[in-house]
């Protein structure tokens, strides 16, 4: 039972949810039944199919609705008489800004992506908002407490890459190679040559209302069809039926780019017989390839979108004529060759219509992924922690606060372990106030790769902003005038060395830069202060003062040794040269 504290902290509260999907339907429902008043709620997805098996606030004809939205008014049919706001955009959008979280007691984030939990995380410390943070795979879970300060911010520890991916990421929204091939590997490969009573995400029903009706299924093989003709059905299906279908759902593609339908007919002839299958019909051989059948040779090529439409449709005649007997039992096995070239021509179909650069087999081939397998009832459990350590937080039970593990298999009799929050990381480049160095080849490196190796992949930094003294190098935003976007593009393709020789105009007595009133003056329109200095000549010194919760001094650190991260507080100039 609540006591009298907790029920005024609960209907007191302004509370932003970050997420509608697994964890974020689950949580909507346990903040109304718990009492909660005003839930605003930020999701720029819309509901899948795939969806409807664990989020249950969505109904089939749901499908292709905002997430946010749907989510509100189902909410609504419970507890009519609480104000619950839905905004069905992206949580990085510029309105939602520093003063935007300041409106809020607590953010409780059920994200399923790293680059959006490390920008609300910064947007927090910026905002001094504080953030519970969660995530699920499986029947694996865990709820976090980050309080400025007080203890560790989502970002203390460093994050492993991740090797899962949401099933709507994979079906839907693909953004990376490494989507399609999962895609390639778990969906399309399964569905055609695995066992056919396993359930699977892709869509099944054709367009051609003459060949099919409402239960019929586009994959199902005729004794008596042409094998060509069954490859150019499935192609036209899965890259271009399926993506149309897609595109139907105008609110999904308003804040991504759009991709494109693409038919057999369109890059390639109507007839390949003549052209593949240098192999005779009849030859039995251990070692089955579509490569050697159409003469491709280095598994390094990237081949193109002819050549792995040719891929495909070889790999899956080679397939039913060759080891028919295996199919319904096969698995993907990245030693089997056939299979391999399989999934690296569907993969690279699927990313030539996403606008996704394509790969090559040797690369496609050591790529992993597997999709992550949701559980309503991990998702269930997690939104219930969520709740209860928001509360908390609102309350100021400080010394109650608790990260909780939700784990598969017993450990110490529990499944569910709770620790007390870890103290902030003095070593951390966001929160705390040690610098950070990078030691970087200034004659051969240019600024394009400092801003998307450094900056933006390991930093995790949305608009960065850098500067050679007083004078910004490059900066993003939506703001900027048109011949500040040109100079900043320019700059881009300059070699560091030649950047960093201005520090002979702007400065070169002092290497730790104080950023005063033109830190300030940034602050203020900017989501996020990511703010890096040049200094020096063939050292590049970057500043990052991402935490931006004081205007202090930005002081030097060095990035020493290759494999690891290693801060200092102390600067020692080294040249480093090749």
């Amino acid at each position: 039972m609540a006591s009298q504290e907790q029920l005024s902290a609960i209907k007191g509260a302004k509370v932003l949810m970050v997420g509608a999907g697994g964890i974020g339907c689950e949580l909507l429902k346990t903040l109304a039944l718990s009492g909660f008043q005003d839930i605003h709620i930020i999701d720029m997805d819309t509901i899948e199919v795939s969806n409807l098996n664990r989020q249950f606030l969505f109904r089939q004809s749901h499908v292709g609705q905002s997430k946010a939205k749907v989510a509100r008014d189902a909410v609504l049919r419970v507890r009519p008489n609480i104000s619950i706001t839905p905004y069905h955009a992206n949580v990085k959008e510029s309105r939602f800004n520093v003063d935007f979280f300041k409106e809020f007691d607590v953010v409780l984030n059920g994200l399923d992506n790293l680059d959006a939990r490390r920008h609300v995380n910064r947007l927090c410390l910026a905002a001094d908002v504080p953030l519970v943070e969660s995530g699920t795979t499986g029947f694996l879970g865990q709820v976090t407490v980050h309080l400025k300060g007080k203890t560790e911010c989502y970002e203390c520890q460093p994050k492993p890459a991740p090797k899962t991916y949401p099933v709507c990421t994979i079906t839907s929204t693909p953004s990376k190679f490494v989507h399609c091939i999962v895609w390639a590997k778990d969906l399309l490969f399964a569905k055609l040559f695995g066992d056919k009573n396993l359930e699977n995400d892709l869509n099944v029903h054709s367009n051609d209302a003459a060949n099919s009706s409402e239960h019929s299924d586009v994959f199902e093989y005729r004794k008596d069809e042409d094998i060509e003709e069954y490859g150019r059905r499935i192609y036209d299906h899965v890259f271009g039926h399926n993506i149309e279908v897609a595109l139907s759902n105008e609110e999904t593609w308003k804040n991504r780019n759009k991709p494109r339908p693409i038919y057999s007919k369109d890059v390639l002839p109507e007839k390949l017989s003549e052209q593949n299958g240098n192999m005779e019909k009849g030859c039995v051989t251990d070692d089955v390839s579509a490569m050697a059948s159409l003469g491709l040779k280095n598994p390094q090529d990237v081949w193109s979108l002819g050549e792995n439409s040719r891929v495909f449709l070889e790999a899956l005649r080679l397939f039913f004529l060759k080891r028919e007997k295996e199919i319904g039992n096969l698995t993907f096995d990245k030693d089997d060759q056939l299979a391999v070239e399989f999934v690296t021509a569907a993969a690279n179909i699927r990313a030539s219509s996403f606008g996704i650069p394509l790969h090559s087999l040797f690369e496609a081939k050591g790529i992993a992924g597997n999709i992550v397998h949701a559980v309503a009832t991990t998702n269930a459990i997690i939104a219930g922690l969520i709740v209860i350590e928001a509360i908390k937080v609102l309350i100021k039970d400080s010394n109650n606060y608790r990260m909780t593990y939700c784990l598969e298999h017993p450990s110490r009799k529990m499944l569910l372990m709770p620790v007390e929050p870890y103290e902030p990381n003095k070593s951390c480049y966001v929160c705390s106030e040690t610098p950070l160095s990078l030691e970087v080849n200034t004659h051969r490196s240019k600024l394009r790769d400092f801003v998307e190796k450094i900056v933006k992949a390991k930093l995790g930094m949305n608009f960065p902003l850098i500067m050679q003294g007083a004078s910004i190098l490059y900066e993003v935003g939506e703001d900027l005038e048109e011949d500040m976007v040109a100079i900043y593009a320019a700059n881009l393709e300059k070699l560091l060395v030649g950047l960093c020789l201005l520090s002979r105009i702007f400065s070169r007595s002092s290497h730790a830069i104080s950023i005063s009133s033109i830190g300030k003056n940034l602050m203020r329109r900017r989501n996020l202060m990511e703010c890096f200095s040049l200094d020096g000549l063939n050292l590049l010194l970057i500043r990052t003062r991402i935490s931006l919760l004081e205007m202090v001094k930005v002081h030097p650190m060095l990035y020493q040794q290759r494999r690891v991260w290693r801060p200092r507080r102390t600067l020692q100039f080294r040249k480093f040269q090749r």
